[in-house]
């Protein structure tokens, strides 16, 4: 049976079959086992590699924080996670020289995570922007039709609880309403590559 513990890119916690590549956390956000009970805890919301070092996440424990599942990083980065420094240390320097490309700024990670907790939600509701199709760039997360899309170059991803649907062509006018956040948005504009599973049609860096 499904845990509770997958993040959509809604920034949704569900249970649905798709454990996916990359786990995360935002603190402790469950009080027993397979009960979540809040959306968050702390503003430090990260990716982190399924393994490191043959460490074990904890699983439901009392007090401890909760591990979360995403099916890719940009579903991560939708929901608006960022990478972890600790396992995934080359991808968050990597994240690090975008972000000061985009804004000339190198922030610390408190910083980083007090601008990106307020930039991914409006109150306790993901925060959402409208930005031109063309805009875009490979790896952010789009609404069509009520259901969230994946952007990967020139085509247009939908993504749901079974994975990746068929692309279609990506428009080439007018405005798309975005669930990545726009700091994140700006950060894969200016040369970081999001991992993107392979369903989605395209090769990506490792995780």
């Amino acid at each position: 049976m499904p845990q509770p513990n997958r993040v959509t890119p809604r920034g949704e916690i569900v249970a649905i079959d798709q454990r996916g590549l990359f786990m995360g956390n935002r603190g402790c956000v469950h009080r027993g086992a397979g009960e979540i009970v809040r959306p968050w805890q702390v503003r430090r919301w990260i990716t982190c590699a399924l393994e490191y070092k043959g460490w074990v996440a904890p699983v439901w424990q009392p007090g401890r924080w909760t591990p979360l599942f995403f099916w890719d990083e940009a579903v991560a980065l939708a929901a608006g996670h960022r990478p972890c420094a600790l396992c995934r240390r080359a991808r968050y320097d990597a994240w690090l020289d975008a972000w000061q490309a985009s804004s000339g700024d190198r922030p610390r990670a408190d910083a980083m995570d007090r601008h990106m907790h307020a930039d991914r939600l409006d109150g306790r509701t993901q925060r959402r922007h409208r930005a031109a199709w063309t805009s875009l760039p490979s790896g952010t997360f789009v609404v069509v039709d009520d259901a969230p899309c994946l952007v990967l170059a020139e085509r247009v991803v939908p993504w749901s609880s079974g994975g990746y649907g068929d692309a279609v062509d990506r428009p080439t006018h007018g405005d798309a309403e975005v669930l990545t956040p726009r700091t994140s948005v700006d950060v894969l504009r200016h040369g970081y590559v999001a991992v993107v599973h392979p369903t989605a049609g395209s090769p990506t860096p490792a995780p």
